[in-house]
């Protein structure tokens, strides 16, 4: 779990909640990639949000997740809009 929590935009709770759903490093969170680890995470932490798709997805690139582009943003949004149908 110590290596998520050196990743960007990966704090404690995250990193605790990532591994409760499977994902204990940072290889298996760049492997899995933002979305599949969002999903896993929204079906057990139903209250969990777009903020944390573009943190997930910023760990995996390695940067801020507000460095992420505009394109990109939009695409994970319409992701997060389609899981809450």
């Amino acid at each position: 779990m110590a290596e998520l929590i050196s990743m960007m935009n990966i704090g404690k709770e995250m990193a605790r909640k990532l591994d409760s759903v499977g994902i204990g490093s940072a290889e298996e969170l760049v492997r899995s990639g933002a979305e599949r680890a969002f999903l896993k995470l929204k079906e057990r932490y139903p209250n969990v949000c777009l903020v944390h798709l573009y943190a997930l997805e910023g760990a995996v690139r390695g940067v801020e997740f507000n460095c992420l582009s505009e394109g990109r943003k939009r695409e994970l949004k319409e992701f997060s809009d389609f899981l809450k149908r």
